[in-house]
């Protein structure tokens, strides 16, 4: 079977969830003996279509532009047995790339009128279009956020539709806390691919599996991506030079605060730890909170603890500029910016029992 990857994403790399996902798609099924070609839009000259119709008149079934299109992409697209559109999310469809893919192949179409499926007009066709499938991730977490792009797909592919991949959250699932979920949905993805090129289609436990959700509650996700955002406005940078700086979301409460500890913990480097760290903060923000760490699991409460193994009083403002690496912890105590009491060997500790 030949299969024609088509990537619209303008990401690439780590950066490109699109990417990602149909590399697993496309391993999947290379490993299930299907030849594989995975072609990267951005990269390719296509132009916009006219709508001259010179391809219904003049040159019946080729178009009048002189481009990738037109000399290379089509006839692949028109030889391919199966073509994955893979495609991010754009206003809840596919993004101008694809959608400008997509509307170059109207030669494949002839000008007459018929009647097609449920009484609508249809165009004639001079050879059957290659079967689909869709791909496409956004960073809502609700799979509904997709239900345009679906609606759309279904209409335009019709029968030939085999599959839609649809993947909520993409961008919260490339966390390292999400290390295990990531693992799960690639090798879903991958199961996927096999599963097309074996059987026509993706079993429904597959695709649970690719959609399932990441276990956060949604006002957590809504929070942890409001921190994100506030932080790469506050800094000045994009998502891609947050991620290539290795910051850390900076936490704005108690609440953001605690939840940025949970998920910066390390059970590896705390599995035989028993303590709990005791914050009091002042300044832009008030209030105490604490962290229990025991059999390499973390808890985070508000209010005081009656015995703490280390207690840390800090302005907020400065032991937020310690955790996300703008000022060094060290530093800051020989200053005495901050004053701490109890287990100094724990504080010695804190870097390896929280990363980024």
């Amino acid at each position: 079977m030949k299969v024609l990857a088509l990537n619209s994403s303008p990401r690439v790399g780590a950066d490109s969830k699109t990417e990602w996902m149909l590399d697993h798609l496309l391993q999947g099924m290379a490993d299930a003996g299907a030849a594989v070609e995975a072609v990267v839009l951005k990269d390719r000259k296509i132009k916009l279509c006219r709508g001259c119709f010179t391809c219904w008149t003049k040159t019946p079934g080729t178009c009048i532009l002189k481009d990738d299109m037109t000399s290379e992409l089509l006839p692949k697209w028109m030889a391919a047995d199966l073509v994955v559109y893979a495609s991010p999310l754009y206003h809840y469809t596919f993004n101008a790339q694809m959608k400008a893919f997509i509307e170059r192949t109207l030669p494949i179409l002839e000008p007459f009128l018929e009647e097609g499926a449920d009484n609508r007009t249809d165009h004639s066709l001079r050879s059957d279009p290659p079967a689909a499938v869709v791909l496409s991730v956004a960073g809502f977490p609700e799979i509904a956020v997709f239900d345009q792009l679906s609606a759309y797909a279904r209409f335009l592919f019709r029968e030939t539709l085999r599959a839609e991949i649809y993947r909520p959250a993409a961008e919260s699932i490339a966390g390292e806390y999400m290390a295990d979920k990531r693992d799960a949905v690639a090798a879903a993805v991958r199961r996927a691919g096999a599963e097309l090129i074996e059987n026509g289609g993706i079993s429904d436990d597959t695709m649970q599996c690719i959609t399932q959700p990441l276990g956060e509650d949604k006002t957590v996700f809504h929070t942890l991506g409001n921190l994100f955002w506030k932080t790469c406005i506050q800094e000045k940078v994009t998502p891609k030079e947050f991620q290539e700086k290795e910051m850390t979301p900076r936490p704005d409460s108690l609440e953001t605060y605690m939840l940025i500890m949970q998920l910066g913990f390390n059970p590896g480097a705390a599995r035989e730890l028993a303590a709990v760290m005791q914050f009091t903060f002042s300044g832009s923000v008030t209030g105490q909170c604490y962290l229990s760490i025991e059999n390499g699991a973390i808890t985070a409460a508000e209010g005081l603890h009656p015995s703490p193994q280390l207690t840390i009083a800090a302005p907020f403002d400065i032991w937020m500029d310690i955790i996300t690496g703008k000022a060094d912890g060290q530093e800051m105590f020989m200053q005495q910016r901050y004053r701490v009491e109890g287990d100094f060997n724990l504080l010695m500790k804190l870097g390896e029992i929280f990363g980024r």
